[in-house]
């Protein structure tokens, strides 16, 4: 389809389907038709501002319909909206505004006096809007109230000529290290790759003509809920993956995770999929309906999904304790690779992959049972790293005529063809020439029962180069277990020299909006107790 770029996708969907609702956040209920107009008007108002073909607009913004609106607006515009961690302060965000070159910033209102700290150091950064959320936060000189810009823009749809699918998407990943990275795509190859291509089921039975989004629209449209921050990619693919297939989203206001609130929606709106990030999300998911379930009617709710971190056994069996023959699902997808497995059923970190993954030996070539490589896709994958050639070549290559991309991750290829995720390469541990993953034995330390979260990282030693150190957080108001006790937990599930050597109690494990770990901070606070 290299005809159409997203927002012409969009705009298939709207024609068919003008008056059915797609978005739903707190007060707000807006259709495709009314989404599509707020996104007319923003798409309008930024073109006046000067914004076109290929500007960078930054969108540093909590949960909303404002989000997908800027990035639908953008997408009209060929214009390119730039998610922003709103949890960044001041150097990093004076690092991706330079490298991303951004033109124009929609951001929420308490986001604004960060911002101003930083924005002459930015000389591309020239337009401003800002969304009320009820903080007294000064605002930036020169921005304009998100909706007052609505309101005098004009409602048509911008008449902008070029559109393909050559044109371009980036997310910005930041990963375990380093600064952030922005991740290249072409629109056609993030659609089929990320979005769902216009298959509901996400089985990769895609559209071959725009057309057909109009022709499979059902009746009864599925109602979906992210927890996870619209900022993350995996939270916004999803919420488009809903708008190409006719359904709906449901949001939390202003992205807050309330377990509480989260059910109520459930009840309220027939949700039918929930979207969580691993035990960070799930366990106040579970406490709230095991102690006030009877508040709830859960008969919509068929299908759990899970991304970004483990969801461990032990949350698993509680959940199918509460809510019988539901379906969990275990999703595998990175920025740089889009959707690329799946999982249903048992815990861990085996995954099917799709037809376009593979696990790579170092020739390049896809290595064979019991053996291990790095994760690997070809065929719709990003361009490469934004202003970074060293790194996209290093990331990116060809082999056995394919191009390929390939993350970081290591994988295992288990002898049913499927494949056992290890973990990113960067925060493997090496102790006494033995790699450990991270991610393998937090799964066995969280199904401790005193243990409510967990992440596992290297500290140095004088013998084996690195040792196993696990920082947890307890479960309730229970006795913290004794080293033994843990050790001896884990050897049933976990070789030996993957055993952790000491254990460092906190009250809270720190994680991202989107539940993945912090093991830069895990890492600190592993030295500053056990050196």
């Amino acid at each position: 389809m290299p005809t159409f770029n997203l927002a012409d996708l969009f705009e298939v969907v709207v024609d068919a389907a003008t008056d059915r609702e797609v978005l739903v956040v707190g007060d707000r209920r807006l259709t495709y038709g009314q989404l599509d107009e707020r996104a007319n008007r923003l798409a309008n108002h930024l073109a006046k501002a000067g914004i076109g073909v290929d500007d960078h607009v930054g969108l540093q913004l909590l949960n909303g319909t404002e989000y997908l609106e800027a990035m639908i607006a953008c997408f009209k515009l060929r214009a390119v909206p730039i998610n922003v961690n709103y949890r960044y302060v001041e150097g990093e965000l004076r690092h991706l505004f330079n490298d991303a070159q951004l033109k124009a910033l929609v951001h929420h209102r308490q986001f604004g006096p960060t911002v101003d700290k930083v924005r002459t150091e930015v000389p591309t950064l020239t337009t401003f809007l800002h969304v009320e959320d009820r903080s007294d936060a000064t605002t930036i000189d020169g921005s304009v109230e998100y909706e007052e810009s609505l309101a005098a823009a004009d409602p048509a749809r911008p008449a902008v000529g070029g559109k393909s699918g050559d044109d371009r998407y980036i997310v910005y990943t930041g990963g375990t290290t380093g600064l952030p990275k922005g991740v290249v795509w072409r629109h056609e190859d993030i659609f089929f790759a990320a979005l769902g291509g216009g298959d509901v089921t996400r089985m990769d039975n895609w559209i071959t003509r725009p057309e057909e989004l109009a022709e499979r629209l059902q009746d009864n449209a599925i109602v979906a809920l992210p927890t996870p921050p619209l900022m993350h990619a995996s939270a916004h693919w999803l919420a488009f993956h809903q708008i190409f297939t006719g359904g709906k989203v449901v949001m939390t206001p202003l992205g807050k995770f309330d377990a509480r609130l989260i059910w109520e929606l459930v009840t309220a709106e027939g949700v039918f999929m929930v979207i969580i990030v691993g035990d960070a999300m799930a366990k106040p998911l579970i406490d709230e309906l095991a102690t006030n379930g009877a508040n709830y009617a859960t008969d919509t709710m068929w299908v759990i999904g899970s991304g970004g971190a483990v969801l461990s056994q032990v949350n698993r069996e509680r959940i199918l304790e509460l809510l019988p023959n539901r379906m969990i699902a275990d999703g595998l997808g990175a920025s740089e690779t889009g959707t690329i497995g799946n999982k249903v059923g048992q815990g861990g970190a085996t995954f099917v992959l799709n037809d376009q993954t593979a696990i790579l030996g170092d020739d390049g070539l896809p290595v064979g049972a019991g053996e291990t490589g790095r994760l690997a896709r070809r065929g719709h994958i990003p361009l490469g790293y934004w202003n970074d050639p060293e790194k996209t070549s290093r990331t990116f290559l060809e082999a056995g005529g394919h191009r390929w991309v390939l993350p970081g991750d290591l994988a295992r290829v288990e002898e049913d063809g499927s494949v056992t995720l290890l973990g990113r390469g960067s925060t493997s541990i090496n102790t006494g020439g033995e790699k450990v993953f991270p991610d393998e034995v937090e799964a066995v330390l969280k199904s401790h029962p005193a243990i409510e979260d967990a992440v596992v990282v290297g500290v140095p030693d004088e013998r084996w180069g690195s040792r196993v150190v696990a920082v947890v957080s307890l479960a309730g108001s229970v006795a913290a277990p004794s080293l033994d006790a843990v050790k001896e937990h884990c050897r049933g599930e976990l070789a030996g020299y993957k055993v952790p050597r000491d254990l460092v109690v906190v009250d809270e494990v720190v994680r991202s909006p989107a539940g993945k770990a912090d093991y830069a901070w895990a890492k600190d606070a592993a030295l500053a107790a056990v050196g």
